[in-house]
């Protein structure tokens, strides 16, 4: 049996569900309460984040260690290349978006995001308990005071995090000019990291939110700026995931 522990808002457990997805495995998403998460989380895999993978008791942590796991265990539709420079060139990719664009988006989104509850609040309660979006009623203010100190937001770092999340798409359009792979000539956990975390920029249906038609004004600004050079995430949505 696999489980995987989420957030179905964090863009880095989507990369575990479409990895999931894409090798056909069978698996069951249990939802985790952004904040309230923490002992639970601490209790499964001894850290506080997700994703956690949990195979048969086998518990696996941090994305990139549970898509390894994943080739390992289920060799089908691998995404880890098997030529070692291609290996070499998909891990390194895999770990510049991992933190040039996964941890930019996080803080510029929710840097946005946090002054407004009525989007936020749904997406921290999807396929949550019942009691979910009540809870966070009251909890809210208290979460958001936390979750910026804990990301570190400020209007600097927003900015700063903004402008390194342009950079980063930049860098991975020009390595796509010509191509349809950032590696080798075949989908790869380095596709799929980038496209899962440039996907909230997209809001694809296949991520399993109910995204709001618009966004606030300063995020659909931005989302437009990027549009043709986001035209590459929804492609690989709609071909692979």
């Amino acid at each position: 049996m696999i489980t995987l522990y989420e957030f179905p808002i964090s863009h880095y457990c989507e990369k575990i569900r479409w990895a999931l997805d894409y090798k056909k495995l069978d698996w069951t998403g249990k939802t985790l309460l952004v904040g309230p998460h923490m002992a639970q989380a601490r209790k499964i895999s001894g850290k506080t984040t997700v994703p956690i993978l949990d195979h048969d008791g086998k518990i696996v942590r941090d994305s990139s260690k549970i898509i390894s796991y994943l080739d390992k265990t289920f060799p089908d539709n691998r995404l880890t290349p098997e030529q070692d420079d291609l290996k070499h060139q998909a891990a390194e990719w895999e770990s510049y978006v991992d933190k040039e664009i996964g941890l930019n988006v996080r803080r510029y989104v929710y840097s946005v995001l946090l002054n407004y509850p009525d989007i936020v609040i749904p997406f921290f309660a999807h396929n949550g308990p019942w009691y979910g979006k009540t809870l966070y009623r009251f909890i809210f203010p208290m979460l958001r005071k936390k979750m910026i100190t804990f990301l570190d937001i400020n209007k600097q770092s927003a900015q700063l995090s903004k402008e390194q999340l342009v950079q980063a798409i930049n860098k991975v359009a020009n390595r796509l000019d010509g191509r349809d792979f950032l590696v080798g000539e075949q989908f790869t956990r380095a596709d799929l990291a980038a496209a899962s975390l440039l996907a909230p920029l997209i809001k694809p249906v296949k991520y399993g939110l109910n995204w709001p038609d618009k966004l606030p004004n300063e995020l659909e600004s931005f989302i437009d700026s990027q549009e043709d050079k986001l035209q590459w995430v929804k492609d690989c949505y709609e071909l692979y995931r």
